[in-house]
Parts: C-alpha cells; structure tokens; sequence
C-alpha cells in the first residue's frame, strides 16, 4: 500500500521485525543503509574513510547464515570486492547465502550520506524496491535523519531506528537529564554550555561540588566517537589561554551546545557500554557490554572493544542500561541504542560507574556483536556477563578493533589479507567457534587500515587470535608483489 507520512511506514515495523527474526518461515528484506549522516566538521573529518567505514557493515551479509528466509540489499558508495562477498560467505556452510545478498552501490561524493545521494537517483530506489517486491521489509540505518525519512518514504519500508524528531535525545545534555531521570550515576558537570565564558563557569562550579577535580572534559553535544571531546588539566596556569587556542571548528560546533564533566579517576579506570535494543511497545532487551579501547588525543577516540565488559561490573552496567532504555522508551525511541559509561577502580577495589551519553544509532561496537550473533547464534546473559552459544552449550568473547592500521599496508589487496588469515590458521572455523573476521578492508587502499573481530574461547584466546593477525597481515604486506615496489618499510 502506499504511505504518505512517516507514522504511516513506521506501522509497517512491527510485522517485518516478527518477519526478521530466527524460526521465521517469512520472506523478507532488510536494507542496510550505513549512511553516515553527521555533522558537516564529523563527515569532512571522516570523508576519505567513509567506504570503508560504510564496509564494516558488509557483516550484515553473515545475517543470512542465522535467518535463511532473509535477504539483504547492502547500499555504499562504493561496491564491495567479489573476494571479500565470497569470504562472508565462506564462513558457514549451511546454505547459500550469496543468492540472498545484493550489493548496490550508489556512488558519488563520499563526504555527502548515501542516503542523501540515494535520493537523487530514482533507478536505484526503483532497484531496490523492485528486489523487495511484496515481501515485508525493514532499513536497519547507521542514524536516522530527515534523509533516511526520506528514504524510507520513498520505498515505503520502515525504519528500525528511532524518529529524527528525537535526536536530541543523544546530545550529551539530554542524556545526562535522561540519567538523572532514570537514577543512574553521571559525572559531576554542566550542561548546555554554549562559549568558553560557560566552560569557564562550569569549572568554578565543578571545582566548588568536587573540590578535588584536576581535570574536566568539554564535549559537544551532537558528536560522536570522542571527536568533540577536550580534556582540560585544571593544574595549568592559564585555562582561559587554551580555551582560546581551541580551532575555530570547536569553538563554533560548542556555540549548538555541550556540556563539561569532571574527569573522573580511580586506581583503574575503563569505559564501558551497554547495547540495547527498543522494541516497538517498549520493550527494552539488553544485547551485550563492552570494554571500550580508547586512544587518541587524552585517549577519547574509540579504538575497538572487547566482549563481554568486566563481570566486576557488567550486570550493573546491564541494569543501568535497561533503566535508561526504558525512559527513552517512554519518550517515543525504538531500535538500537548504546549506553556509554565511565568505570573507575578506587584503593579498596570498589568499582563505581558513571553514565556518559546516549547513542542512538548504530556504533563501534554493532558489527563485532553482529558477527558473534550471526556466526554463534546464541544469547547474553546480563547476570553473568557471558555470551551462551545454542549449539554445544559453550561461552565465547572477543576482542574486535575498526584500528588495525601499518602505513606500510597500504595498498594491500583485501583479497591477500584474507587469505594470509587464512593460510595462517586465523580464519573463524565454525568446527571450533572460535577465529578472526576482518572488517573494513577498503581502508587498506587509504592508509593501511583494517578491523577485525577475533572470537576466542577466553579473554587471553581472543587477544592472542588478535595479536597472531595483526602478525599475519604484516607478513602478507612484507611479501606482498600486488603493491607498488618498495613501499613496505616507509614508516
């Protein structure tokens, strides 16, 4: 039928969701639309990388071995290469999954959304309505903005993400009221700040709650990734001066809002997340937590992840999580949403968590779940921060990075990558549950850069799996003949 508003898809989502799930005997089509709708300082940022970040959720393609009455229509920018389709593929054997995977590409300016460009070619939405035909579909999105809306009106298909109506339901103001609301921990700070007179402001008023505080965090409110954050050391002579070297990009993106928090500190320090889903109705299901691998300038740029988070404080997490899900819930949010929190170890070995923001899209740490879920379909439990496989009744982590980057890889077809995995014994094995799954290898061709889950039977496994690849790839680069003569080796 045809929709003319966007209450109107978003009633089709329940149906392709029940469509969209294990033991369903329904066709249907999910979309996959990593469109990186970001700020313009965000996407400029990002722009040269932006295939292949749109590549890490070619794991989409490893939903297909969980659900067989699925198909995926995967649109980028760019095309993935045929190799790296056939080694999705490669990773089970029950089935054919490559006849229920189609890869579109819509080309164009990568500094601009796919969704924004999709909407500019209407034989490419026609293609894509054409392969979902009468079947029940959904679009699973990176984010939702007025182009995905966009998007999925033009298709008639919902979205399973959350209305851009509410976006501001992720700046990192709401999300501490959302917090408070929920009565979970936050850092001492203020929100809504707009100029260096109100970061100035907002220090004297932390250093007069928590007197002790060295050091305090600005961060925009509509970022992601770390990229808006800067980290102030309280000990300097003069904060005034360094607020006023920040690039003027900073200065103007704070002027739409954000918020300074102390920067809280422990004898051990982590950050966590918490993934949840919001179902249509409200219902809130927590799928995992992570420890987060941070790096960077003042180490507040996401590096990779490992699964589960600490057990000293992942059940806690769970719970802190699913208090927040719910008031998003009741706020109108549906689809995923990660929680991201700060963990800090004090001398008597307590751990105290403090929530940080609310991110209501996908993320860093989706795909590596995505692989898990997908390759060991099984289920978290929240208690005892453990992921249970169905089959064999077994536990299994991993360690996963977006960040597994050598200048002197580039230019490394992904297609020697995979087989030096390969040949090295690394490759995921669904004999034994356990092995690496490369992720974003269009990043190769920029600068050396790829990612990777590596599923391991205990922490020290999956680190070692983690460490033997990197080892394996470097190897690969060192001998490889497809890459211009005497590259390797200039550092």
């Amino acid at each position: 039928m045809a929709v003319t508003s966007f209450e109107e898809v978003q009633a089709l989502l329940p149906q392709a969701l029940e469509a969209n799930r294990p033991g369903s005997a329904v066709d249907h089509v999910v979309v996959a639309l990593p469109s990186y709708s970001l700020g313009e300082s965000l996407l400029s940022h990002y722009a040269d990388r932006i295939p292949a970040l749109e590549h890490r959720y070619l794991v989409s393609q490893l939903v297909l071995h969980r659900l067989p009455r699925c198909h995926v229509v995967f649109v980028s920018s760019r095309l993935p290469d045929a190799e790296v389709v056939d080694y999705y593929a490669s990773l089970r054997t029950n089935g054919d999954t490559k006849s229920r995977f189609h890869a579109l590409e819509t080309g164009g300016d990568t500094s601009r959304p796919v969704a924004a460009v999709l909407l500019e070619q209407p034989e490419m939405l026609q293609r894509i309505r054409d392969l979902i035909g009468n079947r029940p579909a959904l679009i699973e999105p990176w984010n939702v903005t007025e182009a995905e809306v966009e998007v999925a009106l033009a298709l008639g298909v919902p979205i399973n993400g959350t209305d851009p109506a509410l976006r501001n339901l992720g700046f990192k103001s709401e999300g501490r009221r959302l917090f408070r609301s929920a009565g979970v921990p936050i850092p001492v700070g203020v929100e809504d700040v707009r100029s260096a007179s109100d970061v100035l402001s907002a220090i004297a008023r932390i250093r007069r709650i928590q007197p002790g505080t060295n050091a305090v965090i600005v961060k925009h409110d509509d970022s992601g990734s770390g990229d808006g954050n800067v980290t102030l050391d309280l000990r300097e002579p003069d904060i005034a001066e360094r607020l006023r070297a920040l690039p003027d990009w900073y200065t103007r993106d704070l002027e739409s809002g954000g918020v300074v928090e102390e920067r809280v500190t422990g004898t051990q320090f982590t950050s966590p997340s918490a993934q949840i889903d919001i179902v249509p109705g409200g219902n809130v299901v927590v799928l995992s937590t992570h420890d987060q691998v941070l790096g960077g300038p003042d180490n507040q740029v996401y590096m990779g992840c490992r699964f589960p988070a600490d057990p000293a404080y992942a059940a806690d997490l769970a719970r802190y999580a699913t208090a927040v899900g719910h008031q998003l819930a009741e706020r109108g949010v549906i689809g995923r949403v990660a929680v991201d929190f700060a963990a800090t170890r004090d001398w008597s070995g307590r751990w105290s968590l403090y929530a940080l923001e609310v991110n209501l899209r996908k993320g860093g740490t989706t795909h590596p779940y995505t692989t898990l879920r997908s390759l060991l379909p099984g289920r978290y439990d929240a208690e005892a921060a453990r992921w249970v496989v169905h089959e064999g009744d077994m536990t299994r982590v991993y360690s996963a990075t977006d960040n597994l980057v050598d200048a002197a890889w580039t230019g490394l077809p992904p297609a020697e990558a995979i087989r030096a995995v390969a040949d090295a014994g690394l490759q995921f094995d669904e004999r034994t549950g356990t092995g690496v799954v490369l992720h974003m290898l269009p990043g190769l061709a920029i600068d050396g850069r790829l990612g990777l889950t590596a599923i391991g039977r205990d922490p020290a496994h999956a680190d070692e799996l983690h460490r033997a690849t990197e080892r394996a790839i470097d190897a690969a680069a060192k001998h490889s003949t497809s890459r211009p003569e005497g590259q390797y080796g200039e550092r």
